[in-house]
C-alpha cells in the first residue's frame, strides 16, 4: 500500500504543501474553508503526520511537558486529561514528569529533561508555577512555558488559574449561613500558593461576618489523607469542639469525616465537614462533600493551547485568565444544632 504523504495530501485538497503545514500546525492565515477542506482530506486518505520528519522540518520536537508534584493522584490525572485534550487538539504530544525537587536540584533536573527531550514548552503545575527560579531558568534558556493555578498573575507569562480566595470565601460563608461559628480550617501544603489563597477566604468570611479568628482552630496539612487523619485528630480532640471544619482539599476532608465516623459523631448532625476541588472522592463517600469545584482540566487545557498557539506565532502580551469556583453543596454539611 502507497504511504500517504503530506504532498499527497496538498494534491487531494488542491492547496498548496505549505497550506497543508498550517493547518497540520494548527497556524493561523488559512481560511475556515481551507482549513475544513485539508481535514476532509487528512480523513479521506487517512493521513499520518511523520512526527520525526515534521519535527526534523520545523525544527520542533511538537512535545509539551508538564511536571508536578502533587500528593493527589486525583488531581494530576485532571491535569493529564486537560493537557492531553489541548495536545491532541494540535497534534502534539505530551510528555509527563514527576518532580520532587527544590532549588538547585530542581533546575538540573528539569535542565537533563530539556536536553534529553527537546520540548517545545513546558506546562508549570503547582508548586512549581510559582516558583520564581524556575521560571527565570527557563527564560534563560528560551523556553516558552505556561503557568497552571498560580497565584501571580502580574507576570510576563501564560497563566491559567481558579479564583481560590473566593471559592474558600463562598464555602466558609455556607458554613456561617448554617449557624456555624466555631469552624477549624485545615491549611494545605506550605509550597502550593493554593494554600494561602484558601486561608485567605476562610479567614475573609470570618472577618465579614464579625466572627473572631481563632488560632486554635487552625492545623497544617500538605493536602495527602494522611496529613487529614493528624489534622482531624487534633481538632476533634479540642474542647470545646468546633461544630464544623473546612479542609483545604477533599482529601484532608475524607480523612476528617472517617475519624469523626470512628468517634461515633454523626456528619452532618454533630459536625459538620467541607472540602475543597470536587475530587472524585467528594462524590464517591457518604455522606456526600460539600465542595468547591476547581476547573483543574478546563484551567490545564487553557494553558497548554495558549502554549502552543504561542510557540506557533510568539504573542505580543500573554494569554492570563482566571476561571470561576464554584460551591458544591452536598449532604455533609447542616444547620448547627
Amino acid at each position: 500500500m502507497k504511504k500517504v504523504t503530506i504532498n499527497s495530501v496538498a494534491s487531494h485538497a488542491g492547496v498548496s504543501k505549505k497550506t497543508v503545514s498550517r493547518v497540520l500546525n494548527n497556524e493561523p492565515n488559512v481560511s475556515a474553508a481551507t482549513r475544513e477542506k485539508v481535514l476532509k482530506v487528512f480523513k479521506e486518505l487517512d493521513y499520518t503526520p511523520n512526527p520525526i520528519a515534521r519535527g526534523l522540518a520545523q525544527n520542533r520536537s511538537f512535545i509539551i511537558g508538564c511536571i508536578y508534584d502533587n500528593p493527589s493522584k486525583s488531581y494530576i490525572t485532571r491535569v493529564q486529561t486537560g493537557a492531553l485534550a489541548a495536545c491532541q487538539e494540535n497534534n502534539y504530544n505530551l510528555l509527563i514528569h514527576p518532580c520532587e525537587l527544590r532549588g538547585d536540584a530542581l533546575i538540573n533536573n528539569i535542565d537533563q529533561l530539556l536536553q534529553s527531550s527537546r520540548l517545545d514548552g513546558l506546562v508549570l503545575t503547582p508548586p512549581f508555577s510559582d516558583f520564581a527560579e524556575l521560571a527565570d531558568f527557563l527564560k534563560s534558556k528560551n523556553i516558552p512555558y505556561a503557568r497552571v493555578a498560580s497565584a501571580v498573575l502580574e507576570d510576563d507569562s501564560i497563566s491559567v488559574r481558579s479564583n481560590d480566595e473566593q471559592g474558600a470565601f463562598e464555602i466558609t460563608e455556607h458554613l456561617i449561613s448554617l449557624g456555624h461559628t466555631a469552624i477549624a480550617f485545615i491549611k494545605g501544603h506550605p509550597d502550593h500558593s493554593a494554600t494561602e489563597q484558601r486561608f485567605m477566604g476562610y479567614r475573609r468570611a470570618l472577618a465579614t461576618h464579625g466572627i473572631e479568628f481563632e488560632e486554635r482552630l487552625v492545623e497544617e496539612g500538605n493536602f495527602s489523607y494522611h496529613s487529614g487523619v493528624d489534622s482531624a485528630r487534633s481538632i476533634l480532640d479540642l474542647s470545646p469542639r468546633p461544630t464544623a471544619v473546612f479542609a483545604s482539599n477533599d482529601y484532608m476532608a475524607a480523612a476528617v469525616l472517617k475519624l469523626a465516623t470512628q468517634r461515633s459523631l454523626k456528619v452532618p448532625e454533630d459536625i459538620s465537614i467541607a472540602g475543597f476541588d470536587n475530587a472524585p472522592i467528594a462524590r464517591h463517600i457518604w455522606p456526600g462533600l460539600t465542595t468547591i469545584a476547581q476547573p483543574v482540566e478546563e484551567m490545564t487545557k487553557q494553558a497548554v493551547t495558549q502554549l502552543i498557539a504561542s510557540i506557533v506565532e510568539p504573542q505580543e502580551k500573554p494569554y492570563q485568565a482566571t476561571l470561576e469556583a464554584k460551591l458544591i453543596t452536598r449532604e455533609s454539611t447542616a444547620a448547627v444544632k
